[in-house]
């Protein structure tokens, strides 16, 4: 049987154990004695251990194993935890985590069988016991109810003799067995930590249908498919070869914990008259039985319900979670957003007929009340389908300790990561695509913020640095923070970079401020880095983390302090699927600007505009705001007469602040975003389009690209 269909799981659980992994031997090389830590770890290295039999991954079960008895070690307190171990479990997590990427990419594990690493593992187990231990360590937990599964399984021993057979079933083995075959009854126990239940049965079937044809199967193949099971399943083979050959091949599959078989015979399941009288004179000894041995799902009957008080107290829980498909939410989204189009159709349709006056009062105010009515359905529904969308961010940022615990090892600088907020939400496509923004600054801080520890010393801080991720939402948008208390940005020296690259005079250099020198970080392969190292310097810089995020819809801000540190200020949307706009007029086209971005809208008379240094500027409630045209962004044509008054959008972008200049306001509307592909790549103004309720096409502005 094809194991394929279950490797989408098997990534995604392996990836959880593996970040489960890491999180805990994290807290593993603080707090060596903590027991709960070490059998979280334990447990998780046996999950992908048996995980990894399972789909048939050797290698990776060979490593997962051998990772599996070092804890175990640990967990019996035979071997103590260094710093020595913590680097060979993390290069180990660092293998199983490239099995895992092969796994996604060929859905094969590879040829790597880490041989050396596994010696390192084996070594240090062989030399890290404790010599002089005599007293061998009392049965854990894990151990006795493997015990007790064991006992269960022995109870429940050739449980293929108990399986109820149809009168055409019983024919069909009596052909087979006149043409000359062998019948052979198998029950198959499954170890009790056995993941995918249901993959290890189909490779048992696999390995038996090597020999014969599989006759009847307990329980059916579709309550194997459905993993409708315990730890047990039956069947009857067919085949014209000895019984050795054949149960080896099903031992030689991986967490099979014990196989029970032997030659059968049609008449050992027909039912006889007395057979059935007795079991129908003594029905409640059947409960009993049951309770003294539970027989396996493979060979268990219908069972009577005692009593209303049992039926409840071993109520499973029922998950509350489920994996969906990203391009089934897709789907989803894009009927949401058709159905949003169709509402404003409607909308716009229902103000045409108010103004023309072509329905009676009644009529209008029926139709009026329809519309609204969609308006909630077309609203709540989206804001459900944005949930099912929005992830929490630690799902990326989880892998960040780690990264700067290594970091710390390689440079020689002791430092710590703080994060706080790794349960904020964002759409799952930007959570998706903000990981390596974050780990660039992440690993901007390490190498260029953090001093080495004879300079923090000397400067009167900590010899250990201090790096944060904080992430929160703020109205409609996520702001996400990284930053140091390292050195910080020395500006002046960003200006001579700058001056020697030609990027600006010396001259204009002087009028310069903070900010426009900090941007030159920013720019295409601009870097302070005096040595090219693997960590930062490559010319992937901040320009790659600026134009990433922008290609999101959010921003990036700096704050620096020299001597005392730097912060990197992400803004980022909710969403970028469905918005609310502010739609605009500038001459006969409609334009949408996000609601989010909208501080307020100012009615500012001519005679007020300023200038500064030749720019227009309004003064605002304490602000200096400049104005940006859009007719002349746009290329429109000039108008005619010139107004008293100016319509002007006050747009934010961190803490900056324009004054978008528009012929007229449309409205506040819910719209679509649509991607425009290739064909406005070199408008930066411009990031979608819309599909206005009359049918007509709206840009939407980019306020970003106005600052």
């Amino acid at each position: 049987m094809d194991v394929g269909q279950y490797l989408d799981i098997f990534i995604d659980e392996a990836n959880e154990h593996i970040q489960a992994l890491s999180d805990n031997i994290m807290i593993l090389e603080k707090e060596p004695e903590n027991k709960d830590v070490i059998n979280e770890i334990f447990r998780a290295a046996h999950s992908l251990k048996g995980m990894a039999g399972t789909m048939g991954f050797k290698k990776m079960q060979h490593l997962t194993h051998d990772m599996e008895n070092v804890f175990s070690e640990i967990r019996n307190d035979t071997i103590k935890v260094n710093s020595n171990l913590i680097d060979i479990l993390f290069d180990c997590l660092d293998a199983i985590e490239a099995y895992v990427d092969t796994i996604k990419q060929t859905s094969n594990e590879g040829d790597e069988d880490n041989a050396a690493l596994i010696k390192r593992l084996n070594d240090f187990l062989a030399n890290g016991k404790d010599k002089d231990a005599s007293v061998e360590a009392a049965p854990s937990a894990d151990e006795k109810a493997e015990e007790q599964a064991k006992e269960e399984a022995a109870d429940a021993k050739d449980a293929y003799r108990q399986i109820r057979l149809e009168e055409n079933d019983i024919k069909t083995l009596e052909e087979n067995q006149a043409s000359g075959m062998n019948l052979y009854g198998f029950t198959v126990h499954v170890q009790k930590e056995c993941m995918l239940k249901a993959a290890r049965a189909f490779l048992v079937y696999k390995a038996v249908e090597d020999f014969g044809e599989i006759l009847i199967y307990s329980p059916s193949s579709q309550d194997i498919e459905d993993e409708k099971f315990d730890l047990a399943f039956s069947f009857i083979l067919a085949s014209p070869q000895e019984l050795d050959p054949i149960k080896k091949a099903v031992e030689n599959v991986s967490e099979i914990e014990s196989v029970d078989c032997d030659k059968v015979t049609p008449d050992m399941f027909k039912i006889t008259d007395a057979a059935n009288t007795q079991t129908e004179q003594a029905p409640a000894e059947a409960p009993k039985e049951e309770a003294k041995a539970p027989a396996p799902a493979a060979a268990k009957a219908p069972a009577k319900k005692d009593s209303k008080k049992k039926q409840t107290i071993n109520k499973p829980v029922t998950a509350r979670t489920v994996r969906v498909d990203i391009e089934k939410l897709d789907a989803l989204m894009n009927q949401v957003s058709e159905l949003i189009i169709a509402k404003n159709s409607l909308v716009a349709l229902s103000a045409q007929e108010t103004a023309s006056n072509g329905q009676d009062s009644g009529t209008r105010q029926t139709f009026q009340e329809q519309i609204e009515y969609l308006e909630r359905i077309t609203t709540t529904l989206h804001e459900s389908v944005m949930k099912v969308r929005m992830v929490p961010i630690e799902n990326t940022v989880n892998k960040f300790p780690r990264m700067i615990r290594d970091l710390s090892r390689r440079l020689k600088k002791p430092m710590e990561l703080v994060m706080t907020g790794e349960d904020t939400e964002l759409d799952r496509t930007v959570v998706d695509q903000i990981g390596d923004p974050l780990q660039h600054l992440l690993r901007n801080s390490a190498d260029h913020g953090i001093e080495a520890p004879e300079v923090r010393k000397a400067a009167g801080k900590p010899e250990t640095g201090q790096i944060f991720l904080n992430a929160y939402q703020e109205g409609n948008n996520v702001i996400i923070q990284v930053g140091d208390d390292g050195a910080g940005i020395d500006t002046e020296a960003v200006k001579q970079k700058a001056i020697e690259r030609g990027l600006v005079s010396e001259d204009d250099a002087e009028n310069l401020t903070k900010k426009d020198i900090i941007d030159f970080l920013f720019m295409p392969s601009f870097s302070m880095s005096k040595v090219v190292t693997d960590i930062s310097g490559r010319g992937v810089g901040l320009d790659v983390v600026k134009s990433n995020i922008e290609a999101l819809g959010g921003d990036v801000e700096v704050k620096t302090e020299l001597g005392k540190g730097s912060t990197f200020t992400i803004r980022l949307p909710l969403t970028l699927a469905i918005i609310q706009a502010l739609m605009v007029q500038v001459r006969d086209e409609k334009y949408a600007i996000a609601l989010a971005s909208i501080m307020n809208i100012e009615n500012i008379a001519v005679s007020d505009i300023k200038y500064v240094q030749a720019k227009e500027v309004i003064y605002l409630r304490g602000l200096v705001i400049p104005l940006v045209h859009l007719d002349e962004l746009l290329d429109c044509k000039p108008r005619e007469d010139k107004p008293d008054n100016l319509i002007v959008v006050i747009v934010k972008k961190g803490e900056n602040y324009a004054g978008l200049v528009v012929d007229s306001l449309i409205g506040q509307q819910e719209i679509v975003i649509k991607s425009l592909g290739k064909v406005m790549d070199n408008n930066k103004m411009i990031s979608g389009a819309t599909i206005l309720g009359d049918g007509d096409v709206a840009m939407i502005l980019d306020s970003n690209a106005m600052f």
